[in-house]
């Protein structure tokens, strides 16, 4: 007889130590998914992200991509505010004047000792920043494999959908009380989807498509539409034309998949739609909500998308609230962890991914606080 599975302990969803270290050895060593390339698309222009509490700033500088701690090198300021914007100049302290270019260089520092001071030796403490797909990922690490060893097969298994070209057409920001961990176990099963997704249970049937065996850093697999139903909508009618690249197995289905440790896409046969999960504190995570399509399609007068994105609205909400009512579960003191079912193998497998990374990462000393990497 094989040992059955079971979940976690409630200390993983509820320990401020444990969600602090998952911070640290997940999220400050791993690379993360920042958001669209898009954003950035012209000298300048920047967004801000929040990872593990570190504000950082992404650019593009010509056809290279940076990212540096929003930190000024000489008292510490934050130099930007804004979530997004444009750089018409160089990057400007609000406190004191000192200014960086968009390679991180400091460029200038009013009031110093020229004599004396070292402009070369202040520049912005870089963030290590790749691309794939039209996706930013950053990495906090001093020093890390790239960004193709972590994702492994994925840009060959995605490329069909051509998400480079795709263009965001909606964006949604939730906050779930939740711990970031039960949204990615929630996203990777469907045997809730009867009870608690009418809508969609309608469109897609939950016992269908196959999963992937499990991976180093992603997990994920596929749905197939039911007869009558063309994509996940409404009411699953196909308004715009399939994506270019697929095939016809993939037009009739649709495909989930989890992107360690903060990435969900889901790629459907017209779209493709991201959740990107920024925790806030042990219980409560932001989840950013993207929607995707073809700018063939968006230049059409007759487009709409509103269809995917009230259904999945919707859906997302109800996700949201069983996740909260789990998070309130799980920290009763009469919870223990429960036997995982047969067609539960990806939140299983999601499960020894996060007790292998503290494995793997007991060993690794804290990120070095002083972040020598970044100067040059």
């Amino acid at each position: 007889m094989t040992d059955q599975r079971k979940t976690l302990p409630a200390s993983y969803y509820t320990n401020r130590e444990i969600y602090h270290a998952e911070l640290e050895n997940l999220f400050c060593r791993m690379w993360i998914c920042a958001g669209r390339s898009e954003r950035i698309a012209n000298p300048g222009d920047y967004f801000l992200c929040e990872v593990a509490g570190e504000s950082l700033i992404v650019t593009c500088d010509g056809d290279t991509i940076r990212a540096f701690y929003n930190v000024c090198r000489h008292r510490g300021t934050q130099l930007c505010v804004e979530a997004e914007g444009h750089f018409g100049g160089p990057i400007r302290c609000p406190y004191h004047g000192w200014s960086y270019g968009l390679d991180g260089r400091l460029v200038g520092a009013p009031h110093m000792d020229e004599r004396a001071f070292r402009r070369e030796q202040y520049p912005l403490h870089a963030v290590q920043a790749e691309e794939w797909d039209g996706y930013v990922f950053v990495n906090l690490a001093p020093a890390s494999q790239p960004l193709a060893v972590q994702l492994s097969a994925l840009p060959g298994k995605f490329a069909p959908w051509g998400m480079r070209d795709l263009r965001i057409y909606k964006r949604i920001g939730y906050e779930v009380k939740a711990n970031w961990k039960l949204i990615v176990l929630n996203y990777n099963e469907c045997l809730h989807c009867p009870l608690l997704h009418p809508a969609l249970n309608r469109i897609t049937d939950y016992l269908s498509g196959t999963n992937d065996p499990p991976e180093g850093n992603y997990i994920g697999g596929s749905m197939e539409l039911r007869d009558g139903a063309q994509t996940m909508s409404v009411d699953g009618q196909l308004r715009r034309d399939y994506l270019p690249g697929l095939d016809q197995d993939q037009r009739r289905r649709v495909f989930y998949y989890a992107v360690y440790p903060n990435l969900l896409l889901s790629l459907h046969p017209d779209y493709v739609m991201a959740h990107m999960l920024w925790p806030q504190a042990v219980d409560r995570t932001r989840v950013v909500c993207e929607w995707y399509f073809h700018p063939h399609e968006m230049a059409k007068a007759d487009f709409v998308a509103d269809d995917a994105v009230e259904f999945w609205d919707r859906t997302n909400q109800e996700d949201w609230a069983i996740s909260e009512l789990a998070q309130k579960g799980i920290s009763s003191r009469a919870y223990v962890p429960g036997p995982y079912s047969p067609r539960e193998g990806l939140p299983s497998a999601f499960d020894q991914w996060i007790l292998g990374r503290e494995r793997r990462t007991d060993t690794l000393s804290p990120v070095p606080a002083d972040l020598t990497h970044g100067e040059g």
